[in-house]
């Protein structure tokens, strides 16, 4: 933007290849104080370009996605302790459903030592990390590809999956609201996860704690429909307090 100072335009930049930026890298970065960067995010959320969060800053769009190369560095670590803590809860020989998110796909590679799974995903990262497993038996979905993160999507997708019921459903969700709703940004994406938590006995949402301070424009449906909640640090109140009252289990993926 024209009005803005050239280190705005610098910190604006960052945000939306990086996801998120923090206060203190960018007084390290810049040469600034804290106090200079806290008050260039006060001025870039003012303008609603940036959202405020602990620390720092996240892109403050609703109706857009952030990069996909951008949401795998956000959270790294979290998202695979979260993996690797749900993994853990899928027993040998049965079916599951895990479709697209960075987060599913670290769920993806900690299923190395199961056996005797069906994996049916309309993700085609997590496709390629589970053909390398030879005790998995690996079905992608068919429908429209989407370029830019490996997704498949659309109404081939939705009634291919609505062929089958499966023990457990790993799903993501681009955004948590406090009293429950489950969001995303693609219209064609919910649709297919949609069908996923329709055709699952048992429903596994892996979210790491950033899912929580972000928004999205489209519902895929409440946290009432899951009944595990796997994240890497305790959830805002009011969102812990509707788990509750609708029977999902909260677990905090250990260090």
């Amino acid at each position: 933007m024209e009005d803005l100072s050239p280190r705005l335009q610098d910190i604006l930049g960052l945000a939306r290849e990086q996801g998120r930026v923090g206060v203190d890298d960018l007084a390290m970065r810049f040469a600034v104080t804290p106090q200079t960067i806290r008050k260039d995010l006060n001025d870039l959320c003012e303008r609603r370009l940036l959202k405020r969060v602990h620390g720092g800053a996240v892109v403050a769009s609703t109706v857009e996605n952030l990069r996909y190369d951008a949401r795998r560095m956000l959270a790294a670590g979290e998202k695979a302790r979260i993996g690797r803590h749900a993994a853990g809860l899928i027993p040998n020989d049965c079916a599951l459903f895990i479709n697209i998110g960075t987060t599913t796909e670290e769920v993806a590679r900690a299923l190395g030592g199961h056996r005797g799974l069906m994996a049916i995903t309309n993700n085609i990262n997590v496709a390629n990390i589970l053909h390398t497993m030879p005790d998995i038996e690996t079905i992608v979905v068919g429908g429209v590809l989407r370029h830019a993160d490996g997704g498949i999507v659309g109404e081939s997708a939705t009634d291919f999956i609505n062929q089958f019921k499966v023990d457990y459903a790993i799903i993501g969700a681009s955004a948590i609201e406090e009293d429950g709703a489950l969001l995303d940004f693609d219209y064609r994406e919910v649709r297919v996860s949609q069908a996923i938590i329709a055709n699952a006995r048992t429903v596994v949402l892996v979210a790491d704690h950033m899912k929580f301070e972000r928004s999205a424009p489209v519902r895929i449906g409440h946290v009432s429909q899951v009944d595990v909640l796997i994240t890497d640090s305790a959830p805002p109140e009011g969102l812990a307090a509707v788990c509750a009252n609708a029977g999902t289990h909260i677990e905090i993926a250990p260090e």
